[in-house]
């Protein structure tokens, strides 16, 4: 589509069982805004849908262990996830709900069409069901090895490894993940859609439509599955919390969240023009309109061959013109994990680093996954602020601003004749509108950013080698036209750093006083003046502040600590020995002694020769500890000693007795002694 009159651009909704973290925003939500805002920029009819996926088996099963109505869940979550995004700058249109009514309806509706239209099959079928928790088990709630490729923790409907589409049935070895029993099969009736129907169609559109346009990620893993042969899939499910299905004969059974989830992007549309008096039908049914979307690579199926063959079945929709799938981004070297803690949470971040919300966003879109997994790491935050926001563009801007207000109160002074270095570099920034958009319209926003980026490099190094707080002294006409250019730049940046930093370019617009008179991104490349001579800039404030060591180290601290309770939450408690008693137990003489002497064993790696003074005598005891501790440093420490163990010889050296121990889970020995001080040697424990 060359010139579309209006754009649909929708992201995936969130489940609303969880915060958001850094993984979300890099994957979707950070260039869905960005793209959006640059058609904004650019005078488009452009609505961005979002809203939050609140159904599925996962919210009853954490309300059950929260001891809470799922109802509690989702409004909790649904305001945690809505406010992180109104605080990152992401601009929805409309931020709607999968429980509202006007969801439900249009999802039923949809449904009801299809249902008419005879689209479904009504098949009765094995399903795994779940001994333990009496329900049967959704497909994300069962895991076993891929038949595929092996790997061990595939889904019930997707191999993430592989990328292969399964039926939970399918899995070796399958478990629940909700009770961790094995599964039993049970008979139940589903209604199904048959994308086996829609194969033809999905290659004539995606396979031979979009082999050009759409991303390889994309394209290859659309092409992986129509090539494995698609089969029919269920569009209901047995549970008690979601839609109901609407037909008889369907008592107790819900419409399957992938099913209802992306009509969501219907409802939430509808919603909006409810409110601003449109008509959502232009966005989702008129031919001219171009529907985007945006999700990460764990949804592509979903959006490019199940919603598609839904939509195509239903008959009055357009189909997505592309789908701009993201991979993943990690954490520090390991898999972003909403269980294990192992994310940055956008609440968390806002906490410690108030203010700096752009600084993310710029981060996270100059190392968006775009092809590839990506891993976010806080030394490159550290850097690309330090580096690139605050001696690039900040330093460019902050230097433009102070000399103006310092050599001319703050007015723009008029230019003399330019020279050969004035007219390039005004040239230069005139392509770069055209440059950025370019990147966008391909969704390169890694590109995009860098883009962005090279204009403030563009005035940084125009002052940089010009230094007007020279040529002030020498030639002070001269310096106005330097003054005039750089500002010039600096307006433009104002527009177009717009899509990728929002609240920095507020700021600078602020700073430049241009929010009534907005510079238009077309107008960059043909206006002869972005601020005319004798315009009244405001006093200057820093963009950016320099990120510390510290502030890092604190991260990655919160980060190992993160680690050290997952280690000790995967430590496998060993089990209760047999029953013993009371008389063996008595036996057992045990006495708090102090180390008073500490030597390494000659020729032995792991063992130390000690002097402990039980409080009875001063003993030699021989201990496997030479590799966690060093001498020196245990002499004095207090310890518990079992005195009564009968002596052995280790390495000719006679050992009388054990120092009692116990093991971290990250292998640390740790030794047992008493809490309070004074207590003597000698003292028995019972």
């Amino acid at each position: 589509m060359s010139t579309p009159k209006r754009y649909t651009i929708t992201t995936a909704l969130p489940y609303t069982n969880g915060p958001i973290h850094i993984g979300h925003m890099a994957g979707v939500y950070v260039p869905a805004d960005i793209y959006t805002r640059y058609l904004r920029g650019i005078g488009k009819d452009v609505v961005l849908i979002g809203g939050s996926d609140e159904h599925g088996v996962a919210i009853p099963m954490r309300a059950k262990k929260e001891g809470v109505s799922p109802q509690v869940i989702i409004d909790k979550y649904h305001n945690i996830i809505k406010n992180s995004f109104e605080d990152f700058g992401i601009s929805f249109d409309n931020y709607s709900r999968t429980s509202k009514k006007i969801h439900h309806d249009t999802a039923s509706e949809f449904f009801m069409k299809m249902h008419e239209k005879g689209q479904f099959i009504e098949e009765v079928t094995e399903q795994l069901y779940d001994p333990e928790a009496n329900q049967f088990l959704a497909d994300r709630f069962v895991t076993g090895t891929c038949p595929k490729c092996n790997h061990d923790e595939a889904y019930g409907d997707q191999c993430e490894k592989c990328g292969s589409s399964l039926n939970a049935t399918d899995l070796i070895n399958p478990k629940s993940t909700i009770s961790g029993a094995e599964p039993i099969t049970k008979s139940t009736k589903h209604w199904f859609l048959p994308l086996d129907q829609y194969e033809d169609f999905l290659k004539e559109w995606i396979l031979e439509g979009h082999k050009k346009d759409w991303k390889t990620n994309v394209y290859g893993q659309c092409k992986s599955w129509i090539d494995d042969g698609l089969r029919p899939r269920a569009v209901t499910r047995d549970l008690d919390w979601g839609i109901p299905v609407p037909c008889e004969g369907a008592e107790g059974k819900v419409l399957y969240v992938w099913f209802d989830a992306p009509i969501g992007y219907i409802s939430s549309t509808k919603e909006w023009a409810e409110r601003e008096g449109k008509n959502w039908e232009d966005y989702w049914k008129k031919d001219d309109t171009k529907l985007v979307h945006f999700i990460g690579k764990d949804n592509i199926v979903f959006h490019c061959i199940v919603f598609p063959s839904m939509l195509k079945a239903e008959g009055s929709y357009i189909l997505p013109e592309n789908v701009p799938a993201n991979e993943f981004l990690n954490l520090e070297g390991n898999k972003l994990s909403t269980s294990k803690n192992w994310a940055v949470w956008l609440h968390e971040y806002l906490e410690d680093f108030p203010g700096q919300q752009d600084v993310l966003r710029y981060v996270l879109t100059a190392n968006a996954p775009e092809t590839k997994d990506n891993d976010f790491t806080w030394k490159d935050f550290q850097a690309r602020n330090n580096n690139e926001l605050v001696a690039i563009f900040g330093n460019f801007i902050n230097r433009a601003v102070v000399l103006t207000n310092k050599y001319y109160n703050g007015v723009i002074p008029a230019p003399n004749e330019f020279e050969a270095i004035d007219v390039e570099t005004l040239e230069k920034l005139k392509a770069y509108p055209a440059v950025i958009a370019s990147s966008l319209e391909r969704y390169r926003f890694r590109e995009a950013s860098q883009e962005m980026m090279n204009v403030a490099r563009l005035g940084n190094k125009y002052l940089a080698d010009l230094e007007p707080w020279k040529t002030i002294k020498v030639d002070e006409e001269r310096t106005k036209t330097i003054m005039y250019v750089a500002l010039q730049i600096a307006s433009a940046l104002a527009t177009l750093c717009e899509p990728f930093l929002p609240f920095t370019s507020k700021k600078l617009k602020s700073i430049l006083a241009i929010e009534s008179s907005f510079v238009a991104w077309e107008s960059i490349a043909s206006a002869e003046a972005l601020l005319p001579s004798g315009h009244q800039i405001e006093k200057g404030e820093l963009l950016f502040s320099k990120v510390e060591d510290t502030t890092i180290e604190a991260q990655l601290q919160k980060l190992e600590d993160t680690k050290k309770i997952n280690e000790a939450a995967a430590k496998e408690v060993e089990p209760q020995k047999d029953t013993t008693t009371f008389e063996d137990f008595s036996k057992l003489d045990m006495r708090v002694g102090t180390i008073v002497e500490a030597t390494k064993m000659p020729k032995a790696k792991k063992l130390l020769v000690l002097k402990v003074d039980t409080g009875i005598d001063v003993r030699t005891i021989v201990s496997g500890i030479a590799e966690h501790f060093a001498p020196e440093a245990i002499i004095g420490k207090q310890v518990t000693v079992l005195v009564n163990l009968a002596p052995r010889k280790l390495r000719g050296v006679e050992s009388e007795g054990m120092i009692l121990m116990t093991q971290q889970a990250d292998g640390k020995l740790v030794f047992l002694n008493p809490d309070e001080d004074g207590v003597p040697n000698g003292e028995t424990i019972s």
